[in-house]
């Protein structure tokens, strides 16, 4: 279902089409977009369980029911293997995390962290999975692929991490009085986007240097190699009670691609979409060009 829209604009970064509504089987928060845009991974606002939603047939395929499986879910270049957290409690109560992988074609999964109480961060390529727990970086093949390295961000203790093979090494670009998330690389793989607490997004090289901010935004997104995707939301303290789309280059050029009519969250993006959930379970597809 398409939507009419309004959009404000501080400069010109992706020309809106249309913005439709998704049609989910029941209330919840998109967890991912695969990279050929033709499923959703969804979870519900705690972030529990991961389901598979076919955009062509509307079909639905639960890929797991534990707490934090929407949480940073990640999905192969080729769409067909999901890398997911798992989490669980033992006798003590006390909180673990798993990371495991499922091939969607076969349905074949494997754990490739067992439980721990420090998954710090993962990624994923074409062959390979790398991980950071406990501040050591290990790397797992994706079915009978060897393994590879695979640069991994990863926060500790609020700051910001890098590893690709060796022991992680401290990035924090603007310092370590400050606290950092939502670290991603770019698509080629040259430069680190990330948010520091109560300042913005900001973005720089992966020595950490360079460092420039790109806007207000929270929750950021690569969208191409030079143009990032977050929100913009306003809450009383209690209750988020705005919350709106925006896009921008990293010289800092912004636009606002969704209006005040709907509560618009962590978004994410591939070429041509940008997908979003609301407060109320909603989820919308912002088709774009450039």
């Amino acid at each position: 279902m398409a939507l009419g829209f309004s959009m404000s604009a501080m400069g010109q970064v992706l020309t809106v089409t249309s913005i439709e509504k998704v049609n989910l089987p029941e209330k919840a928060s998109v967890a991912a977009i695969s990279p050929q845009g033709d499923y959703l991974l969804l979870t519900d606002a705690s972030n529990q369980g991961l389901t598979k939603l076919d955009l062509n047939t509307n079909q639905c395929q639960v890929l797991s029911t534990a707490p934090s499986a929407g949480h940073g879910v990640k999905i192969s270049p080729d769409g067909q293997t999901v890398v997911y957290r798992e989490g669980s409690f033992n006798e003590k109560r006390l909180r673990f995390s798993s990371l495991k992988s499922v091939n969607l074609t076969t349905g074949a999964t494997q754990v490739l962290v067992k439980p721990t109480r420090d998954l710090q961060g993962y990624a994923i390529n074409g062959t390979s999975v790398g991980c950071v727990t406990k501040g050591k970086y290990v790397k797992k093949p994706i079915g009978d692929a060897k393994a590879q390295n695979v640069p991994v961000l990863s926060i500790d203790k609020g700051q910001l991490m890098i590893a690709n093979g060796g022991k992680p090494r401290q990035l924090s670009p603007n310092g370590t009085d400050y606290s950092y998330m939502w670290a991603s690389l770019s698509p080629d793989g040259t430069k680190v986007l990330y948010y520091q607490a109560a300042h913005g997004t900001y973005v720089c090289n992966l020595d950490g240097s360079n460092a420039r901010k790109v806007g207000k935004m929270r929750a950021p997104v690569w969208y191409d190699d030079n143009t990032v995707v977050g929100m913009i939301d306003l809450d009383d303290g209690e209750f988020i009670y705005a919350s709106t789309i925006v896009a921008a280059t990293l010289d800092g050029t912004t636009q606002t691609l969704t209006d005040d009519a709907t509560i618009a969250m962590y978004p994410h993006a591939i070429t041509g979409k940008i997908v979003f959930s609301t407060p109320a379970g909603e989820a919308y597809i912002i088709n774009v060009t450039k």
